[in-house]
């Protein structure tokens, strides 16, 4: 068995050209580039049994030799492809299931064997170099043709940097210096996944956060490394889907994939300071604040509005706001999308690679470092002072105040859920059963604070008379939403903390 470490990269085919003449490129090579032609049958049943398993079972064709493969496992981090792979010579278009179990291969059952078809067919051409860099061997290759599943067909235009020695890092610093020369995208789909989507005419599924397992977490550092490479697999899997406007879930996803993220990177900021952390945390923060402002007109257009619509449905007023409001809507939504395909988000997805696999993660502290559950409890504890002491001042709390008090909260929340595979279930769960009302309210509130704001941002004097109608409407909701308040820091100012 052998085990892939790749990095994918989309380009257009423009620049595909383009990059092959490139003397940033020329410098590096160590080989003269070769190209062959790969044709690969990818095999599966009709339900697709083996993909479902995280399986993918190919024949490939170069020249006049056959090669059966089967993948399977494996991860994808910032883009970089982590895959088992078994790989053993077949007798012409024919698949040899013996010659892959002596390989090691898994043994597939025989009503599976039964039931497999092609499903699809990726056909390319493939130009190959091998490069020296930072004293890596990297192996470079250019592919370019389609992949079809029946009528329907998807080109192919991506690199794929394989690394044959040195270090998991210097593949994202040679996409860093490549993306210098060139437009470029990290791909976090495969060639083969996006033949399965042919196959079942399906798009991408929309991910959601999962919680790390930190039971087997030697440190510390180890326990951050496995929250913050979901946070970013959870951010890249749904940015096609909000790039694209496949559905607003996925753009919530990715919002919500960057503030566990932003919860994550503060912990390592607790951990050991870096000024690359640094840098990374503040333009996470910055992504923050752009996704953050097409969500202040959704809430606006369909929730803070919904009771007039439903009282006034034919109001020449209304109608005029909501024009107006769906217009901002839609260009800080174009602004999000263009900034998700910005090559400045690419290039900080490839530093978030080189710093995931850097020395940030072996350099020893001169500091004697808590265990994990002691270093969990420190930054939960914090985290629950900074929410206790803010409660207490609801009764005086202004705009400001409350939305401090809402951060922190959403804080707490994400580290109590990012830690809590080293806590007992059922205390964690009453313990955040309790907090989601309080940030529920608190998140409200904070919505008819920013509705005060848009609603400054849409006066006009022929607008002047519903705005002043609106903004009556949410104050009086701004009082009964305060009064919830109340009731629900009660209930949870009664919690016992669940790491003590």
């Amino acid at each position: 068995m052998a085990i892939e470490t790749e990095l994918k990269l989309r380009i257009a085919p423009g620049q595909l050209a383009r990059l092959k003449r490139h003397s940033s490129l020329k410098a590096h090579q160590i080989s003269r580039p070769a190209t062959r032609r790969l044709h690969n049958i990818y095999f599966d049943t009709p339900r697709l049994d083996l993909h479902k398993s995280g399986m993918a079972l190919r024949l490939r064709r170069t020249g006049g030799q056959w090669l059966q493969t089967l993948k399977g496992g494996g991860s994808v981090n910032a883009g970089l492809h982590l895959r088992d792979e078994w790989e053993t010579p077949a007798d012409g278009e024919a698949l040899d299931f013996e010659a892959l179990e002596a390989s090691g291969a898994r043994r597939l059952s025989h009503a599976v064997r039964k039931r497999l078809q092609p499903v699809f067919v990726t056909d390319f051409s493939r130009n190959m170099r091998m490069l020296d860099f930072e004293g890596a061997q990297i192996e470079l290759c250019m592919d370019s043709g389609e992949i079809r599943a029946g009528r329907s067909a998807r080109p192919v235009s991506e690199l794929e940097l394989e690394l044959k020695s040195g270090e998991t890092a210097q593949l994202f610093r040679l996409a860093l210096a490549l993306l210098d020369a060139v437009p470029l995208e990290v791909e976090h789909t495969s060639k083969a996944e996006y033949g399965y989507r042919l196959y079942s005419h399906a798009k991408p599924a929309v991910a959601k956060a999962v919680t790390p397992d930190l039971a087997k977490c030697p440190d510390a550092a180890g326990a951050l490394q496995a929250m913050i490479w979901p946070c970013l697999f959870h951010l890249q899997a749904n940015v096609p889907g909000a790039v694209h406007k496949l559905g607003d879930e996925y753009l919530h996803q990715v919002r919500v994939a960057l503030r566990r993220l932003r919860v994550a990177l503060g912990m390592a900021k607790t951990y050991r300071e870096d000024d690359e952390l640094a840098a990374l945390r503040e333009d996470v923060a910055e992504l923050c604040v752009k996704l953050g402002r097409p969500r202040e007109w959704d809430v606006f257009t369909t929730q803070t509005l919904a009771p007039v619509r439903e009282r006034l449905p034919e109001d020449a007023g209304l109608r005029a706001v909501l024009k107006a409001s769906e217009k901002l809507r839609e260009q800080h939504h174009a602004k999000v999308r263009e900034a998700l395909q910005s090559q400045d988000f690419q290039r900080l997805l490839l530093r978030f690679g080189v710093w995931m696999h850097g020395r940030y993660w072996r350099e020893s502290s001169s500091e004697v470092m808590p265990g994990l559950r002691q270093f969990a409890g420190n930054i939960l504890q914090r985290h629950s002072k900074r929410v206790r002491k803010l409660g207490t001042q609801i009764a005086a709390a202004d705009a400001g105040m409350l939305h401090a008090l809402r951060i922190s909260c959403k804080k707490l929340r994400y580290s109590a859920e990012l830690f809590a595979s080293l806590y007992a279930g059922r205390k964690i769960t009453r313990y955040l059963s309790a907090l989601a009302p309080l940030q529920d309210t608190l998140g409200m509130l904070n919505d008819i604070a920013v509705a005060r704001r848009l609603l400054d941002e849409l006066e006009s004097k022929e607008r002047h008379e519903m705005l002043t109608l609106i903004r009556g409407w949410i104050e009086h909701d701004y009082a009964s939403r305060m009064a919830e308040l109340h009731e629900v820091w009660k209930k949870f100012a009664g919690q016992k903390e669940f790491w003590d």
